[in-house]
Formats: C-alpha cells, structure tokens, sequence
C-alpha cells in the first residue's frame, strides 16, 4: 500500500526543470514554445532542422529528458529523426507537433517511436500539460539494466559495471557495447555495426570498428577461454551471454 501511495504522489508532484529539445523550423514558434516552457523552469535547446537534430542527439547521449519535435523540417524530417534516434536506442519520450492530423499520419508518427502527438494550432496550456505527463512517466519507469555475465549496463545513467566496479568507455564504446547486448549470439559484420552504431555521414571504416571492439575486449573480457565478444572468422562479430561458439 505504501508503494502505490509513493507512487501516486511521484504521478502528481511538480516536476523539477527538464533538458528539452525542440526541432521546429518555425522560427516565431519555436520561440514562443520556448519562452513558455521556460517558465516551467526547462532547459530549452532550439534546433531548426533535422540534421542539426540528428547531430545534438548523436552528442547528447542521454541528457535531454524530453524531445519536441516537427515533422515537416528542412532536408531531414521528423519522422526520419525520430526513426533514426530510436534505431540508436534512445529512450527520452518524443512529442510531436505537426499540421498532420489524420489517423494515418498518426498511426505512422507513432509507428516511428513517438510517445505523444498534438496537431498545430495546439494551446500552451495543453503542451504543458502534455510534457509534464511525459516526463512523470519517464521517470516512473524503472531504469533500463542490462546484464551479461557479471557486467551491468544501465542505459538510462550510461553506466557500466563489471563485478560491481565502474567501468570507464567512450560514448561510442557504450554505444556499440549496448547494441551488442540488446542482439546476443547475432553475428554482424563490421559493415553491420558501421550501419547500426556509427552516424551515416562518419567517417569510419572497418578499422574503427575493429579497434573499438579491441578496447572492449581489453575492458571487459577476462578469459580468452570465454571472450564476451567473439570474431566469427570471415563474417563478424557477436557478443556470447554464457559460452562462446567462436574465438
């Protein structure tokens, strides 16, 4: 009983200033929703294109708490942004904001991995009350840990563990380390991961991926006998929960 209690006025308490980032190209809109917000006491980050988005979330690792996104942007759209951050794992709630009002387009706008959706003209007061339902449930979800073998990563404070020690890795090796277990025993060539971890315009190579997942090895493996990851001579690499199949 004291649980649903604690929990109910988690659902109902004021909420502490959140990192938000609004994409909207609109210049006279965007600050508008800013200025409002801010009121709210949220970090506002205004950005006015999908590239520029795709490139602060790529940056953000985890930071933003909320994404406020327009669908109808210049060069990237808004669904191709909110497909492409949610292929890299990123869990911050998205609330989109478009003209589109049709049952399709928001079958489609969801499909994509948004969490919430208001057609323009929409109120102020309305999109507060929508953020702020956003981010109560994002914080009364529980953390996202993932565990293999004596290492815990948890993907909400981007943070690993192995046999309780913290473990220091790079954006991008938490990245690649993340995808790895969230796909146990799946083989993926370097082109795979260079597709699935690395920004399409990087300029990374195979190379990149083998010294990335070298420096893996070094942090995480401790037998040679059962390596975490394994190269499947010829086609890759997969990560092994229990025993290797390959070496």
């Amino acid at each position: 009983m004291q649980n649903l209690e604690q929990s109910a006025a988690t659902a109902t308490a004021p909420l502490a200033g959140a990192r938000i980032l609004l994409v909207e190209d609109e210049q006279d809109l965007a600050e508008l929703v800013a200025d409002w917000l801010a009121r709210d006491n949220h970090q506002v980050d205004v950005v006015r294109d999908g590239e520029e988005a795709l490139s602060k979330l790529e940056a953000d690792r985890g930071e933003y708490e909320l994404i406020i996104l327009d669908l109808m942007l210049p060069g990237c759209n808004g669904l191709e942004v909110c497909r492409a951050y949610r292929r890299k794992f990123g869990t911050a709630p998205v609330l989109v904001l478009t003209a589109r009002d049709s049952i399709e387009d928001k079958e489609i706008g969801f499909g994509a991995g948004a969490d919430d959706y208001m057609t323009k003209p929409f109120h102020l007061k309305e999109l507060s009350v929508r953020v702020g339902a956003l981010l109560r449930r994002s914080i009364l979800l529980p953390n996202k840990v993932l565990r293999v073998r004596d290492i815990e990563v948890d993907t909400h404070e981007r943070k690993v563990r192995k046999s309780g020690e913290l473990v220091h890795l790079s954006p991008r090796e938490f990245h690649l380390l993340e995808f790895l277990l969230r796909h146990p025993n799946q083989v993926f060539s370097s082109e795979d991961l260079l597709d699935h971890v690395w920004a399409p315009d990087s300029n990374a190579m195979n190379d990149t991926v083998r010294g990335h997942i070298n420096r893996l090895r070094k942090k995480l493996d401790t037998t040679e006998q059962a390596p975490l990851i394994s190269n499947i001579y010829g086609f890759g690499y997969k990560l092994n929960p229990d025993s290797p199949t390959g070496s």
